[in-house]
C-alpha cells in the first residue's frame, strides 16, 4: 500500500505511522545521534562493557494501517538513551520523562521489570547484560495521540533503514501504552531485541547499519491530528511505504 508523499501519516495503538514525507539526515543533536557523537559519550565505557542489539527471536506483534497526519513538521521531542554492560554507580530510575512528561519511557527485562537508568551530567545510561531480551514501553500521559519514531543502535525500528525522524512511527493512543518488542519483519511479527556483543549486533550485519552505532537507542515525539479518535480496543495500526519493499526491516546478511 503507498501513500501520497505530500502528507506525513501514522498508525496506532501499537501502531505504526508512515511518518515521512522528507527524506533529509538528522542532525547531530536529534534523538537519533551520528556514530561520531556516540563514540564520544560513550569513550568511557570499556571495549568489554560495550553492547549491541541483536536480532533476536520471532515474536507475535500483529499491526494494521492508519492515516493520520502529524501537527507539525518538528517533533515535540528527541532524546537519546545510551546503553551497555557498564556498572553505572549512583541513584537508578525506572523510567525517563519525554516531551515534558507527556511520554513516559522505560525499558523493560523478560520478567518485564525495568532496567536501572541512570543519568550523569544530562544524558541518561541504560545498564544491559549480554543474552537479555529486552523492549521499549511508552506510556503516554496526555490526551493527545501522538507518533513514537524509535530507533535502536542507528536502526529504525519498523523499516531497518538509517534512522531519521521522517520515517514511520508507531501512533501512541492518549493515555494508552506501546511496547516495542522488536525490529519488524512483517504485518504479524518482530525479531526480538536481545543484547549481546557490538559484533553480533543487527547494525553490525545490515547494509543500512553500522557496529559504531550500536549502543544507542533514539526516539521522536510528534503530534497527530486524529479527528476519529479510534477506540482504545482497536488492533495495532501501519502504513506501509511502497517504496522500500514491504516497508520492513530486512533480516541480517
Amino acid at each position: 500500500m503507498s501513500f501520497s508523499r505530500l502528507k506525513p501519516l501514522a498508525a496506532t495503538l501499537l501502531a505504526m505511522a508512515l511518518a515521512g514525507c522528507m527524506s533529509q539526515p538528522m542532525s547531530s543533536r536529534v534523538a537519533m545521534e551520528s556514530a561520531a557523537d556516540s563514540a564520544m559519550t560513550q569513550k568511557s565505557v570499556a571495549q568489554a562493557e560495550r553492547l549491541g542489539t541483536q536480532w533476536g527471536d520471532e515474536v507475535q506483534s500483529s499491526v494494521q494501517r492508519v492515516d493520520l497526519r502529524r501537527v507539525g513538521s518538528q517533533p515535540l521531542a528527541e532524546h537519546v538513551l545510551y546503553y551497555s554492560a557498564k556498572d553505572y554507580h549512583g541513584r537508578s530510575l525506572k523510567s525517563i520523562a519525554l516531551a515534558a512528561g507527556r511520554v513516559e519511557l522505560s525499558v523493560r527485562g523478560d520478567n518485564r521489570r525495568a532496567l536501572p537508568i541512570f543519568r550523569d551530567n544530562g544524558r541518561y545510561f541504560l545498564r544491559g547484560k549480554a543474552g537479555q531480551a529486552y523492549r521499549l514501553v511508552y506510556k503516554n500521559n496526555s490526551d493527545k495521540t501522538l507518533e513514537i519514531v524509535a530507533s535502536v543502535d542507528g536502526l529504525d525500528v519498523i523499516s531497518g533503514r538509517a534512522a531519521s525522524r521522517y520515517h514511520s512511527g508507531y501512533v501512541l493512543r492518549p493515555h494508552g501504552t506501546l511496547r516495542i518488542e522488536g525490529f519488524r519483519k512483517s504485518d504479524s511479527s518482530v525479531a526480538s531485541f536481545i543484547f549481546g556483543k557490538p559484533s553480533d549486533a543487527y547494525a553490525a550485519h545490515s547494509d543500512a547499519g553500522s557496529v559504531q552505532n550500536v549502543g544507542v537507542i533514539g526516539t521522536a515525539v510528534f503530534e497527530l491530528r486524529d479527528p476519529n479518535r479510534a477506540s482504545e480496543g482497536a488492533a495495532n495500526a501501519f502504513p506501509a511505504d511502497g517504496e522500500r519493499d514491504n516497508g520492513y526491516a530486512k533480516a541480517p546478511r
